[in-house]
C-alpha cells in the first residue's frame, strides 16, 4: 500500500520509519515532513485539507495517518472521509477530547471516569474563590491547544491566582486560555497509555513513561517531552485491567452513545495514586516522544493495525510486540529550548561502527531542515530523538545514550536521566 503521513515531527518520522520497514508498504508521502523524512519517502507541501485529499486520490493513496493534534481538531479526518478516503484518526467532534480540556473533563465526569476534582471557568473571581478553598499545589490548565505548555502546577495559592489571571486575560496563551480548568494536584506517578481504536474495538499498546521537565530530576519548566521509554515496569496486569475497565471502555462506550465514536489513538495521560488510575488528560494522537519508542516495539506490521483501525476492522488485526524488548528515547534539544528559538546549527552524525549499536538504535528526526547544499540543520526546539533497544531498560538506555554521543550540533542539550524511575526501582 501507499501511505500519506500528515505532520513534520519526530512522531511522524518514527511512523514513517516503521512503515519503511513494513513489507506491506510501497511508497510513503509526508505532508509536509521535515529535512530528514525525505530519506524515508517524498515530502509534499500541501496545507489545504481538500487539496491534500485530492492529491491522495490522484496518487491512489491507500491510507493516510495523521500525526499532530492541530489537523485532527480542525477536521482533516472529516474532509478526507467526504472524499471517500481511508484515514487514521478521530473526527473533528471526537478530537475535542484534546481540543478542549473543558470538553474532556466534562466527558470524564459524565462517563464516571476517575479524575481530579476541578472547576471550569472563565471568571477570575470564581477561579480565585475555588483556589482559596484548595490545598497546595494547585493545577491550572488552559482550555485550548498550547503545544503541551498550557498546564501550570502552582506551588502557592497566589501563584495559582496569577496563572489563572494570565490565562483569562489572554496574556499567557491567547484565545486558548480564555476558559480554564482548575483542579486538585494528584500525588503519584505518571504513565502514558495508548489505545488504538476503531470506534468499537481497541488494542492497548505497551505503557510508556514520558519525561516532561527540561532538566534532570524532573526540574525546570514543562516541555513537549525530553524523553520516554516503553514498556514501563511501573504497571502490571491488575493496573492494565483497571485502566481498561474504569477508563477505556466507559470512554469509548460514552462517546459512541453520544454519537461521536472514537477512531484513532486515544492517548491517556494517567496519574497512578495508590495503584488506582486517574485521568490527567486525553490526547487524540500518538504522544511525542512516546511514539518514537513504541513504533520499534511492534513485531507485526504497523500498517495492518492502522489500516484495520481506520476501516473498522481492528478485531481482525493480529497485533504483536517484541518479547522482552525495551526502547528508551532521549530527546536532543536546541540551545534555547523551550524559551526561544535558536540559531540553525549543522548536525553531524558520526559513522556508527559498533554493529550492536547499529542494529539496536535509530534516530527519529524532528526539528530539522536542509540547507541549499543538502546539509542537515537543527532548526527546531526538539531536534531529534536517539532511541535505543535492548533486552532490559538499562541496556536500551545505555544504547540510547551511546547514540547521543554520536550526534553533534552547536548548543545540543539533553537530560541524562531518562528512565530513572524504572531503573531506581
Amino acid at each position: 500500500m501507499d501511505v500519506l503521513i500528515v505532520g513534520s515531527g519526530g512522531r511522524e518520522y518514527s511512523i514513517g520509519y516503521a512503515l519503511k520497514h513494513d513489507e506491506n508498504v510501497n511508497k510513503i508521502y509526508f505532508a509536509p515532513g521535515n529535512g530528514a523524512t525525505d530519506e524515508l519517502g517524498e515530502n509534499i507541501n500541501i496545507k489545504d485539507f481538500n487539496e491534500l485529499a485530492r492529491f491522495a486520490k490522484e496518487k491512489n493513496i491507500d491510507l493516510t495517518v495523521v500525526g499532530p493534534e492541530d489537523p485532527l481538531v480542525n477536521g482533516i479526518v472529516d474532509v478526507f472521509k467526504e472524499h471517500g478516503l481511508t484515514i487514521f484518526g478521530p473526527s473533528k467532534a471526537a478530537a475535542q477530547l484534546e481540543g478542549s480540556k473543558v470538553f474532556m473533563k466534562n466527558c470524564l465526569q459524565k462517563y464516571g471516569i476517575p479524575t481530579a476534582k476541578y472547576i471550569e471557568t472563565d471568571n477570575l473571581e470564581e477561579a480565585t474563590n475555588f483556589i482559596n478553598q484548595m490545598s497546595e499545589p494547585i493545577v491550572v490548565k488552559a482550555d485550548g491547544l498550547c503545544a503541551g505548555k498550557g498546564v501550570i502546577i502552582a506551588k502557592t495559592k497566589q501563584e495559582a491566582i496569577d496563572a489563572a489571571k494570565g490565562m483569562l486575560s489572554g496574556e499567557s496563551f491567547g484565545e486558548a486560555g480564555k476558559k480554564i480548568i482548575i483542579e486538585e494536584f494528584l500525588d503519584g506517578y505518571e504513565l502514558s497509555v495508548f489505545a488504538v481504536c476503531d470506534g468499537k474495538d481497541y488494542v492497548v499498546l505497551p505503557a510508556a513513561q514520558d519525561h516532561k521537565r527540561l532538566l534532570d530530576n524532573d526540574e525546570g519548566p514543562n516541555t513537549g517531552g525530553m524523553g520516554a521509554y516503553a514498556p514501563t515496569p511501573l504497571i502490571n496486569d491488575e493496573l492494565y485491567k483497571k485502566i481498561e475497565e474504569k477508563i477505556i471502555k466507559p470512554t469509548l462506550n460514552g462517546l459512541k452513545e453520544d454519537g461521536t465514536p472514537f477512531s484513532g489513538v486515544l492517548f491517556i495521560g494517567l496519574m497512578i495514586v495508590n495503584n488506582e488510575p486517574y485521568v490527567l488528560e486525553y490526547n487524540v494522537r500518538f504522544g511525542d516522544p512516546e511514539c518514537e519508542e513504541l513504533m520499534v516495539l511492534f513485531d507485526s506490521p504497523v500498517s495492518d493495525m492502522l489500516f484495520k483501525a481506520a476501516t473498522g476492522n481492528l478485531k481482525d488485526a493480529d497485533v504483536k510486540f517484541k518479547e522482552n524488548t525495551y526502547a528508551v528515547g532521549v530527546v536532543l534539544a536546541s540551545k534555547n529550548y523551550p524559551y526561544s528559538s535558536s540559531e540553525p546549527a549543522e548536525i553531524i552524525v558520526d559513522e556508527i561502527v559498533h554493529e550492536d549499536l547499529k542494529n539496536n538504535s535509530y534516530i527519529a528526526y524532528a526539528g530539522v531542515s536542509r540547507d541549499e547544499d543538502g546539509k542537515l540543520l537543527a532548526t527546531g526546539g526538539r531536534v531529534l530523538v536517539c532511541v535505543g533497544l535492548g533486552n532490559s531498560i538499562k541496556e536500551a538506555r545505555d544504547r540510547a545514550y551511546m547514540l547521543v554521543g554520536q550526534v553533534h550540533f552547536a548548543g545540543k542539550k539533553c537530560r541524562t536521566d531518562i528512565a530513572y524511575q524504572a531503573l531506581s526501582e
